[in-house]
Formats: structure tokens, C-alpha cells, sequence
């Protein structure tokens, strides 16, 4: 049952509808839907995009029932699927994704090979290459209870961080980071240190992206990649991650010449599971992308990384696919986002942009950067 919407999802989809994918009229917004709990929110994105002259259809993800659709279908069953899917992207000028699981660990069961093959038969075709490539798109979760579980906090109190986040101020977001995009662009070696980290890269001519709300929300990151041979050293990732149902803690790469020689997390299982996965093609155990995070209301992790990407003073770093818009040539099944908090409380650390002390401790330190540690709302 749908129940009343909240006059918070009312705003959080009028931003969505107009500032994140800014639908037109005419347009097809498709808005997929994943948990029930979503459909408040959804609802209420059916409504703004209508107002705004816009044809919205919305779509529903049961994630049990996915789940054993993942567990039970062969690859030919992928292959129909996909191109049902795909003609159906295609057909879309907006997409919305919320997501809201009651159970963040649901995949956890699918068998590994299944996983592979739904993703490279079906995932990456419709949504790494058709949505995100052609499509304004905006991806975002739904603040139930299990994701207050995830934070430790309770349901009511939860809710209030969800949509604190989620309504920042993009627009002046988007505003302060162009010093930070500037900086990055002319860049060309990065050097990461902290507990367990010693890292080098370079970034030379590749774009950097600010994300201020219009791909994710919440949002707060700046992205580039690294020169995909380019990477040395290690990286201890602070923050906990979730991938496809399956926990990590305490995640350490090494790298030569841009590629994984060793990974290791907090026991014998995870990192064999680790391994696993960055073993699914050869592309995989390369860096896709490299970026900072300041989202000034996001702090502490919750194994979400729409929102663990975003946490002040941190910096993350995806295994595998790299984007169209910061391109380095990476191709492959997997984007994997690992995070690196940097603030005090998790160890600290330094970034320095060729030769020069960028971020201390969390804490940008050139003048120009400074409204990247502010408040923005």
C-alpha cells in the first residue's frame, strides 16, 4: 500500500525532475523503482514530471524476486532480457533510479558466474553504455529501514540525514567546485599518503567532473582518472564496502604499473572473494576512476556508496570501467568504488597535485578551495 507521501519526497522530486535530469516537455522519464518503499517517491516523481509536461513511466524491481530470477535464469535467458531492456532505454530522455532493498545483503547468495554473466549480458549494455552514455540520468536510495540499519541510526533520525544531504544547496555546490575542477584539469601527478597508503598516479589530460546533484543525490565529488599505467604503491581504503551483498572491511591494493598485485581485506574469506572479483576480466584489476569527496553533510560511512562516495574529506577509487566522460581507456565488467576517509578521526592523510599540499587531514588548503569545506546549504 502506497500510504501518504511525505512532503519531503514532493521536494526531493521536483529537484530531481527539474534541476537533476531536467526533463522537458515531451520527454519520457523512466523511473525504476527498486523495493516497495520507493514508491512514495516515485509517485511523487510521476507527479512533477507530468507537471512539467513530461511523460513519465514508472517501473518496479522486487529485489527477492530478482534475486531469484538471478539465481535461476541461463544466459540466453540474459541475452532476451537485455534486448528487451535495452529497446526500452532507448526509448527514454530521463531516467530516475531509487533504490530501497529491505535487505542490503540480498545478492549475497547469487552464485558468482551468475552474477558475471546478468552484469556483462544485461547491466552493462543497458545501463553503463546506453543509460548513462545517452540518457540525463540520476540515480538515488530511499531512506527505510534497513538503510537506517546500514547507519546505525534509528528509522525517524535516519530520515532526517537522508533528506538533509539529498536537499543541499547544488546549485552553490556547483559553484565552489570549479576552482578544485580547474586545479584538477591542469594536474598531472598526484601523490596520497596516510596510514597504510603511499600512492602515486598521474592524471595528466584527463577531464575532471564535478558531480553537484545531477547524476546522484545525494552528490559531492569530483571525479578524473588516473593514466591507466600510471598507478604505484599502496592504498588502505578506511571505509567499509558493500559489493553485490557481500561486506569488506579493511580492503589493501597494491599497485605496479596500474595494475592489482595484491589485495588483501580482513580475513581469509574476504579476500579470497576480494580477488575473485577482480579477477572477472582482465580489465578489473585497473583504476577506472580517481575522485574527492565533499558533500559537507556526509561524514561517516554506512555502506552505501551513493553516499559513502560523498563523505567530507574523503577520496575513493573505482576497480575497472572507467567513464566516457574522464576516459583512460579501461574496459571492463566491473565499476567498484572503494573509499578512503581522511579526516582525523580515520588516520588523516595528504593529497598533493604535483609537488603541492591540496587537501590535509580532510581540509582543503588553497584559498580557492576553501568553500569545498563550508556548508552549503
Amino acid at each position: 500500500m502506497l500510504g501518504t507521501i511525505d512532503p519531503r519526497d514532493r521536494q526531493l522530486a521536483e529537484m530531481l525532475i527539474k534541476y537533476s535530469v531536467k526533463a522537458k516537455p515531451g520527454e519520457l522519464v523512466f523511473i525504476l523503482c527498486s523495493g516497495l518503499d520507493t514508491l512514495r517517491l516515485g509517485s511523487a516523481c510521476v507527479e512533477a514530471a507530468a507537471r512539467a509536461g513530461a511523460a513519465p513511466y514508472l517501473q518496479v524491481l522486487e529485489p527477492e524476486t530478482h534475486r531469484t530470477f538471478l539465481k535461476t535464469a541461463n544466459e540466453e535467458v540474459f541475452k532476451r532480457l537485455a534486448r528487451f531492456e535495452l529497446k526500452q532505454m532507448k526509448y527514454a530522455d530521463c531516467f530516475i533510479g531509487i533504490r530501497g532493498t529491505n535487505n542490503a545483503f540480498e545478492m549475497s547468495d547469487v552464485p558468482r558466474p551468475q552474477m558475471d554473466a546478468y552484469n556483462r549480458i544485461v547491466s552493462k549494455p543497458v545501463h553503463l553504455e546506453e543509460r548513462v552514455k545517452r540518457t540525463r540520468w540520476v540515480v538515488l536510495r530511499y531512506p527505510n529501514g534497513a538503510m537506517a540499519q546500514m547507519a546505525q541510526k534509528s528509522t525517524a533520525g535516519f530520515q532526517e540525514f537522508y533528506y538533509d544531504v539529498c536537499l543541499v544547496d547544488y546549485a552553490k555546490m556547483a559553484r565552489d567546485v570549479q576552482p578544485l575542477k580547474q586545479l584538477m584539469d591542469a594536474t598531472d601527478h598526484v601523490k596520497i599518503t596516510g596510514p597504510g597508503t603511499d600512492l602515486e598516479m598521474s592524471i595528466k589530460g584527463i577531464p575532471s567532473i564535478p558531480c553537484c546533484g545531477e547524476m546522484n543525490v545525494p552528490d559531492g565529488e569530483c571525479f578524473t582518472a588516473p593514466v591507466r599505467n600510471s598507478v604505484n604503491g599502496n592504498v588502505a581504503f578506511t571505509a567499509p564496502s558493500l559489493w553485490e551483498g557481500t561486506g569488506f572491511e579493511q580492503i589493501t591494493l597494491t599497485f605496479e604499473k596500474g595494475k592489482i598485485v595484491n589485495a588483501t581485506a580482513a580475513d581469509d574469506a574476504q579476500t579470497a572473494k576480494l580477488n575473485q572479483i577482480l579477477d572477472q576480466d582482465p580489465a578489473a584489476r585497473y583504476v577506472g576512476e580517481f575522485s574527492l569527496g565533499f558533500n559537507p553533510r556526509v561524514l561517516y560511512p554506512m555502506r552505501d556508496i551513493l553516499f559513502d562516495e560523498k563523505i567530507a574529506g574523503s577520496f575513493h577509487m573505482a576497480m575497472g570501467q572507467c567513464y566516457d566522460e574522464a576516459p583512460n581507456g579501461n574496459k571492463s565488467g566491473l565499476h567498484w568504488d572503494m573509499v578512503c576517509i581522511q579526516r582525523p578521526d580515520y588516520g588523516g592523510g595528504e593529497i598533493y597535485f604535483d609537488g603541492k599540499l591540496i587537501r590535509k587531514n580532510g581540509v582543503f588548503i588553497p584559498k580557492e578551495l576553501k568553500g569545498l569545506n563550508q556548508k552549503t546549504k
